[in-house]
């Protein structure tokens, strides 16, 4: 029986500095993003106290700024909505941080609760709006950085009840 351990024939990997890589100082892929929004989200200190909400728009307000990215927080009382859009050539992290809200998209519709965050890719179409009957409030972190957000005619619910009266007359 071999009694050699995998430390004595691989050797400490903390004595080949060379095989480490570097600690990232930004997060560059979807997994690091969604890990910045929890962190954010986490630490109430860095973005409760500069939250507002208005009673006739929603209130946005940009967080921070990166390489490249970009963090928003916004509120939503209760009926506000985002309309169905898409972020043009950006990816995208929303994150609930406090009340509800309902995504839309033409296939389905979900209630994120605080602590639910939804990843979505460049085009990707969707509405998100606050249902319930108390405000809101969400981080969105977008990357590339926010250059564009493309409004579509037809809201998603309208999509879906149009279908279902395309349907029922067949």
């Amino acid at each position: 029986m071999n009694s050699d351990s995998d430390l004595q024939i691989a050797g400490d990997i903390l004595e080949v500095p060379h095989l480490l890589q570097a600690p990232r100082q930004h997060p560059v892929t979807v997994a690091e993003f969604a890990g910045l929004a929890r962190s954010i989200a986490a630490d109430r200190s860095q973005w409760e106290h500069l939250v507002e909400y208005d009673a006739t728009t929603r209130w946005y307000h940009r967080l921070r700024t990166g390489p490249g990215y970009e963090v928003w927080l916004l509120s939503w009382v209760p009926g506000q909505g985002s309309g169905l859009h898409d972020h043009g050539r950006s990816s995208g992290v929303l994150t609930v941080l406090g009340g509800e809200l309902t995504e839309r998209t033409e296939r389905s519709a979900r209630v994120l609760r605080a602590g639910a965050q939804r990843v979505f890719a460049p085009g990707y179409v969707h509405e998100v709006v606050n249902d319930a009957l108390e405000p809101a409030i969400s981080l969105h972190v977008y990357y590339p950085g926010l250059t564009e957000m493309t409004m579509h005619a037809v809201s998603c619910a309208a999509r879906g009840s149009e279908r279902g009266s395309a349907t029922a007359g067949v």
